[in-house]
């Protein structure tokens, strides 16, 4: 009896210390990845909101650029850090992924469960637009933010806040790339701003036909020639008479955001200043 207890204390010990050696080394190489990432934390009314953010080394000595990236309905910073690279693709850019909270669905989670993002001006007391005002005044106050390179990028509903984002604080920002998204309600609000709109032709949730209506909206309000031109694979070009130019990237795919288009969108971004 004894000697089966002594067996049993002991297994648990070395599980316990094998346990440990693998979740030091896990923090050890997830430092090694992302050394300049680091989670801040802002207070909005009564509601501690996070994010995660990628400050370059050279941020409090250089302007640098500035990307907001919003996930969609029940995504998590984390994945949207993780899957977008921006940190990678342009490493001067301090990179922003805010953390959503949970919002009732506009197409599922209709009891608000899963996190997510406002919809509309004043919509759950524009708790999210608040926090990006937070989260931006911070920036501006410990770094060298470049205030004609600022951009936003989202997916599904946060494409749908990127729209928002283009409606109420459009002036901010340089240019826009929302995906698997429409404007909605704010379209009215928007004015010429550069932007990239991505879809997909099989999106079974928003539908294409809805993202094809707003691709032509886009195109109206910036100004943009009917005659595109050939950008990147699956993206077109349209110049713009109002130096807003609009690129559509139309994949074959469905609701997923395609990786492939991380390249594009940071090449659209790079290539438009705030006049």
């Amino acid at each position: 009896m004894f000697k089966k207890s002594f067996s049993q204390a002991c297994f648990k010990v070395a599980l316990l210390a094998v346990v440990l050696i693998y979740v030091s080394a896990f923090h050890v190489q997830a430092k090694q990845i992302t050394p300049n990432v680091k989670l801040m934390k802002w207070t909005v009314g009564d509601t501690v909101r996070e994010a995660l953010v990628y400050i370059p080394t050279t941020a409090k000595s250089k302007v640098s650029p500035v990307i907001f990236i919003f996930h969609g309905h029940g995504g998590t910073m984390e994945n949207m850090f993780r899957n977008r690279g921006f940190e990678k693709l342009w490493p001067e850019a301090i990179v922003v992924c805010p953390q959503g909270l949970n919002t009732p669905g506009q197409l599922t989670d209709p009891q608000g469960k899963l996190p997510g993002w406002q919809k509309a001006p004043g919509d759950m007391n524009d708790r999210d637009l608040l926090f990006f005002d937070a989260m931006l005044k911070t920036l501006r106050n410990d770094y060298r933010v470049d205030n004609n390179r600022i951009y936003a990028t989202g997916h599904s509903n946060g494409g749908g806040f990127t729209y928002l984002l283009w409606a109420t604080r459009g002036d901010v920002f340089a240019a826009f790339a929302p995906s698997a998204a429409v404007g909605g309600r704010v379209v009215n609000l928007l004015k010429p701003k550069p932007a990239m709109h991505i879809m997909g032709t099989k999106d079974p949730l928003v539908k294409p036909e809805w993202q094809n209506a707003m691709c032509k909206r886009i195109l109206k309000i910036d100004g943009c020639s009917s005659e595109g031109q050939p950008y990147a694979q699956y993206a077109t070009l349209y110049p713009s008479s109002t130096q807003t130019p609009v690129v559509l990237y139309v994949h074959p795919g469905g609701h997923t955001y395609p990786t492939e288009a991380n390249q594009v969108v940071i090449n659209f971004f790079k290539s438009i200043t705030k006049p």
